[in-house]
């Protein structure tokens, strides 16, 4: 918010500015990836949705009640922005699912959800309105339901890896949503709202808040086989996702049903499942601060989800234009590069404004490079290098090749490469075609 990279509207309102505008967008992609890797299907439903279709379910006086649902009164009646949308996806559900032979159906969606929470503290943690991943599966039985239900779990999995964020499922209250079983996917923070017991080792706990069931020791050896609390560590932490086994709570209600093999209408059996796409973002942002005992320095983005790998950095009119010649090459080899070419400011000024940024690294074009060299910068942790412009192209565009599916890539590795490449280059006749397919000269 100091840099403006998010504009805070009014309590729990926010404004995206451009670099975590991206990053939210990359989640969105990987989201969309691994779901659409378990063939669910990708829907948009609503999100102003009627007085009427809520009250079918028997939720709408709940929500309002606890102040939960944003009221919009028109002169056709009363509306609710959607804070979630099991109401919606079953009217949905019920037109294109008539059949046993169109199940299972998992539906997924990615848009704006609406809650008038009363806490709105910790900014993108808890918002009034959120951006959210919410998914829904239709099946014809408790089996059915079970796989779906493990099927959507893999694909979180799948997707927290992606995002370097080491997630725990752990047994959870399915509070006004409803069904028989549901489990929340945790990152252990100091700064999370929830508190749970885990085994660190074995990635299993559940949330404090089961200890209020009467029956939560049994409850727990059933449901998730945990036996033996004591054993279990109090954390704090941020919940990411969560995900519920509804069984047949709102297609009973909704009279939603389809046909099995006997010709006999049957409820659908369902499961929902959520990731909070800004909570995510801003538990991404957490994880990327520069610490060191000064306390924070700035943010360095994971590079697989950073939208620029290098901000070039240079003072003076001749190091200015060996800055723009080599930001224009890596644009045209498709490398999301920033150039910070303001006159102002001194090399140090710019350092910091790239370390607020979030840019993973730094190229510094200043007095102790030469003519073809630039000292390149890694943001977490300050380590430096110096390299040819034209090694360090070809080091980001093999970063660039391989980041998407190696969450753990890093420029270090490839600058070594680069670098022993050229030590042998009067060795061999015949350059490696690894290096010659992503070299480039300046």
């Amino acid at each position: 918010m100091q840099s403006g990279q998010l504009v805070q509207y009014g309590s729990g309102i926010y404004a995206y500015n451009h670099v975590p505008l991206k990053v939210k967008q990359r989640i969105e992609e990987i989201l969309r990836q691994e779901l659409g890797k378990k063939d669910c299907v990708e829907v948009e439903l609503p999100t102003l949705q009627s007085r009427e279709l809520w009250e079918k379910s028997g939720r709408w006086d709940r929500y309002v009640e606890e102040g939960t649902m944003i009221v919009v009164k028109t002169r056709n009646g009363e509306y609710g922005l959607a804070p979630t949308a099991e109401e919606a996806v079953v009217d949905f559900a019920r037109e294109q699912i008539p059949s046993y032979k169109k199940l299972p159906v998992i539906y997924f969606q990615i848009g704006e959800k609406y809650r008038d929470e009363m806490r709105k503290r910790g900014c993108l943690l808890r918002g009034k309105t959120f951006p959210m991943m919410d998914a829904y599966s239709f099946n014809s039985g408790e089996e059915d339901l079970q796989e779906s239900y493990n099927t959507v779990k893999d694909a979180y999995r799948k997707v927290f890896e992606q995002l370097g964020l080491d997630v725990m499922p752990v047994a959870a209250e399915s509070g006004a949503i409803g069904g028989d079983k549901s489990e929340e996917f945790m990152v252990l923070s100091d700064i999370g709202e929830d508190t749970v017991l885990v085994d660190e080792e074995q990635k299993r706990g559940f949330n404090k808040e089961i200890e209020e069931r009467p029956d939560y020791k049994e409850y727990l050896k059933q449901e998730y086989g945990i036996e033996d609390i004591k054993q279990l560590k109090k954390k704090k932490a941020i919940e990411l996702g969560h995900i519920f086994q509804l069984g047949t709570k709102y297609s009973k209600t909704m009279e939603a049903n389809y046909i099995d093999e006997k010709g006999q209408q049957q409820p659908f059996y369902m499961g929902c499942y959520g990731i909070g796409v800004s909570r995510t973002l801003a538990t991404i942002y957490e994880k990327s601060l520069i610490r060191d005992e000064r306390g924070n320095l700035g943010i360095s983005l994971p590079v697989n989800l950073a939208p620029y790998l290098l901000q070039i950095i240079s003072k003076g009119e001749e190091k200015g234009k060996k800055a723009e010649t080599l930001y224009q090459v890596l644009k045209e080899h498709g490398i999301e590069t920033i150039i910070d070419d303001r006159e102002e400011g001194s090399i140090g000024s710019k350092i910091r404004d790239c370390q607020i940024l979030g840019t993973p690294y730094m190229g510094i074009l200043g007095n102790r490079t030469r003519d073809d060299e630039i000292e390149v910068q890694v943001s977490a942790t300050g380590e430096k290098v110096v390299l040819k412009m034209a090694q360090l192209a070809s080091a980001l565009k093999k970063l660039d090749r391989d980041r998407r599916t190696n969450p753990k890539a890093r420029l270090e590795d490839y600058w070594d490469i680069v670098q022993e490449k050229e030590k042998q280059e009067d060795k061999v006749k015949e350059k490696p075609k690894e290096i010659e397919d992503d070299e480039i000269s300046i």
